[in-house]
């Protein structure tokens, strides 16, 4: 082995039903095996998958508690009733926040906004949101990406007269929900909505389409952003959000994102789920990890260029802050890792360490997740209450493992890859032995294995520009729906291979009768063993190159295996 490799996990064929898809549909056997991959069933699933339309977004009076939240808005314009809107400080957050108060503002509805700081006041409701509501003579308060476990909030925002309409993705704790007047959450038993995935910004998409009675597609932009950052899969609604929103998000007209754009180089450049994960999503994120997310949310709002230009230059600049302090803090969680955690034991790290910024909690337990591929929990450790979040890997539910250690737990909440959580400092230890013992009972050892999921086992033969470019119709790619990636075996090299700059290493491969040249990010320290090898297997996946408009196939490698010198 010329490094730590990854198990491959290749799925086995239904001939019968690619085959099918590749007849009826007219498209190649290799991206009718892909979406067959992605839980495609039959040709009518296929046809919607790769054609998608704005009209297959379903109707949002389909929510259960849509006609009664709609009927208090009116009822709040109506009497010209102060109206709150509250909501998280992440882009899901976010956006829901900037879409929901312009679709009422426009509609003439007196409303106005809270954004809880993330590190003095934390996710959700809290005493400092209802004592605003009543300060101002609140009478509605709206709820964004939050609420759902807010049960004593509302209760007592109920009691002040405050009515209060929960929209919401985050998964229930149990069936017992809060006294709110109306639940808007695809997550809850009693929803009635058949999709259940929406991201926040898509819940309060939904709740703006029922209220203003209008599609309000030129929102989409928007949507899509908070959609794609808040890593939900890209499936049915939010694969129509997520295409149809990057495609206006190329020409948005909100003079915030064009700045953003701007300031990170991407602008005029194609726009694309990727540019929305890693660089406008950690931008906005950046101002409420740093300092405040009313900055991100400013920035949104703009009307102005010049002004959301140096607005933009702000958060780009928290943007560098942000990736300062994560690097000191995954170094420093790297070095206890290294010292206190035993992977025979742990099947979880659990680390913690005074006053750790928890702005940054989250990146950094990502990270430790993808580096030891083991779920990560990392606490900031006070005096008083401490603040964690915690990354998942593919098979295992952290939301229901919090659950098993509600016990020892202030608070918690989230999904089943990512969580937040705050816990007494004396309580660390025991959670920490918890949990793992928890852990023991649903992981195996092949779920601790670093895998990636391999499409199809293909000869380069197989492959040419059409095939590529057909290969393009699955986009936008994310959660639920990866890039496809592919296993050639007993290729050779061809030519002399190349370290360039940042050690991508490039290379031209052969099996003999159709050569493809080859890029590997990352792998330059690989050039000596594949350059020795008689011959090698790669997993890839296939791009177009257009550089100086010449067309051609590049595969991007994600893995190389030698076979023999």
């Amino acid at each position: 082995m010329v490094h730590s490799h990854k198990v491959l996990n290749i799925p086995t064929h239904n001939l019968r039903l690619s085959h099918t898809l590749a007849k009826e549909l007219g498209i190649s056997k290799v991206l009718a095996q892909v979406l067959v991959n992605r839980g495609i069933k039959n040709t009518k699933e296929a046809g919607e998958f790769l054609n998608i339309k704005l009209d297959h977004l379903l109707n949002p009076d389909t929510f259960t508690d849509m006609s009664r939240a709609v009927a208090r808005v009116r009822q709040a314009l109506k009497n010209k009733e102060k109206v709150m809107v509250s909501g998280d400080y992440d882009v899901d957050g976010i956006t829901s926040l900037t879409l929901v108060t312009e679709v009422l503002s426009g509609m003439g509805v007196d409303v106005m906004h809270y954004m809880p700081h993330r590190v003095k006041e934390g996710y959700g409701l809290n005493k400092n949101i209802i004592d605003a509501a009543r300060r101002k003579g609140v009478k509605l308060l709206i709820t964004v990406d939050c609420g759902t476990s807010n049960h004593r909030e509302i209760k007592e925002l109920n009691s002040h007269n405050i009515d209060t309409i929960i929209t919401d993705h985050h998964q229930p704790l149990n069936e017992d929900l809060p006294q709110a007047l109306s639940i808007i959450n695809p997550k809850t038993k009693e929803s009635g909505y058949a999709y259940k995935e929406l991201a926040g910004v898509g819940v309060a998409y939904k709740f703006c389409q029922a209220v203003s009675g209008k599609k309000l597609f030129e929102e989409l932009d928007l949507v899509s952003l908070g959609t794609i950052a808040d890593v939900v899969p890209l499936t049915g609604e939010n694969r129509i959000i997520a295409k149809e929103g990057l495609a206006r998000l190329a020409n948005t007209r909100r003079q915030g994102l064009k700045a953003l754009m701007e300031v990170s180089g991407i602008q005029g450049k194609p726009t694309n789920s990727t540019s929305v994960s890693f660089i406008l999503g950690p931008r906005l994120n950046a101002s409420g990890r740093m300092d405040t997310a009313e900055l991100a949310l400013k920035l949104l709002k703009s009307k102005d260029y010049a002004e959301a230009l140096e607005l933009a230059k702000s958060i780009d600049g928290f943007n560098r802050q942000r990736q300062k302090v994560e690097g000191q803090i995954l170094e420093e969680a790297e070095a206890i890792i290294s010292r206190d955690v035993n992977f025979k034991e742990h099947n979880i790290i659990v680390i913690a360490k005074e006053d750790w910024h928890p702005g940054v909690l989250g990146i950094v337990a990502s990270k430790l997740a993808d580096r030891f591929y083991r779920p990560s929990i990392v606490i900031s450790m006070t005096e008083g209450l401490c603040k964690g979040s915690a990354r998942s890997i593919k098979n295992f539910h952290l939301f229901d493992a919090l659950s098993e250690c509600r016990h020892l737990l202030e608070a918690f909440g989230g999904h089943a890859h990512a969580a937040g959580l705050v816990i007494s400092k004396d309580s660390i230890a025991e959670f920490r032995q918890a949990i793992n013992k928890f852990a023991k009972t649903k992981l195996e050892l092949k779920d601790l294995l670093p895998a990636l999921d391999v499409d199809m086992e293909l000869k380069l033969s197989d492959l040419n520009e059409d095939v590529a470019t057909e290969l393009e119709a699955l986009e936008p790619f994310g959660a639920s729906n990866p890039e496809p990636m592919f296993f050639t075996r007993s290729l050779r090299l061809k030519g002399e291979p190349q370290v360039l700059g940042r050690n991508p290493l490039k290379f031209w491969v052969t099996d003999g009768e159709v050569t493809h040249q080859a890029i590997g990010f990352g792998m330059g320290g690989l050039k000596d063993s594949i350059s020795v090898s008689k011959e090698f297997d790669m997993v890839y996946t296939p791009r177009i190159d257009s550089w100086r408009g010449d067309d051609s196939i590049i595969l991007e490698a994600k893995d190389l295996y030698v076979r023999g010198r």
